[in-house]
């Protein structure tokens, strides 16, 4: 390794930090503070020297990218193991200053998501909570959604499904329809009239409909709805 004057000279300091300079742990520390050489046993969790700063640090970082949640953002500075007291006082500055606001992020979470992938209320009641937002601004997000609209979204939904199901017979349609529904977050009641209008509209009223109607076959859950 280059001689600490010969760093200084080509400017390579920026790439081999004193260990003074190091974010986390105190002098001398591990730049990985997940653990040794020499296939040591990972060392005790690390507080950073300055807590408050690398609380700061972690959650302007995550908030630039994009808005986050309170809960999202404590789970962030738990995995970095700042102290629980430390990372409930930045987030009580942060909320104050606005830059932490779960009321907000759930409204706009709900307009952007429902219009931008179609889902219902109830889909969009479970990613919010997976976020850690509270129940009481969950309904009031969700509330916000028009159940006129969310109809109207069920139907768009299944007028793209059928130009891709033309030809198939019409259980397997049927079926595929109410399943598109059921991904995203629509009951079964709403999903099964809403299909079988959209393929009378069509023209198909056969007798093996309603038994498909009735049993739609094997459905993804909202979880994993929420992962595509």
């Amino acid at each position: 390794m280059a001689s600490r004057r010969q760093r200084r000279r080509t400017g390579a300091d920026r790439f081999w930090p004193e260990p003074q300079a190091q974010a986390w742990g105190g002098p001398g520390a591990d730049p990985d503070p997940s653990g040794t050489d020499d296939g040591e046993q990972p060392s005790a969790p690390r507080v950073p020297r300055d807590p408050e700063a690398a609380a700061r640090s972690i959650c302007l970082r995550l908030l630039t990218v994009e808005p986050r949640t309170r809960s999202q953002l404590a789970e962030a500075m738990q995995r970095k193991d700042i102290p629980a007291a430390v990372a409930d006082g930045i987030l009580d500055r942060f909320t104050e200053a606005g830059l932490i606001d779960d009321q907000a992020f759930a409204r706009a979470w709900v307009e952007s998501r429902h219009h931008s992938r179609g889902l219902s209320r109830r889909a969009l009641s479970n990613e919010l909570r997976r976020r850690g937002v509270a129940d009481d601004d969950v309904r009031e997000a969700v509330e916000t959604l028009d159940p006129d609209e969310e109809v109207a979204t069920a139907r768009q939904i299944v007028e793209r499904k059928l130009r891709s199901t033309r030809g198939q017979p019409p259980d397997a349609r049927a079926r595929r329809l109410v399943g598109t529904l059921a991904r995203k977050g629509y009951g079964a009641a709403l999903s099964y009239r809403i299909v079988r209008e959209a393929l009378e509209a069509e023209g198909i009223d056969e007798p093996g409909l309603a038994d498909a109607l009735d049993d739609p076959g094997p459905e993804l859950s909202l979880e994993e709805e929420g992962q595509r």
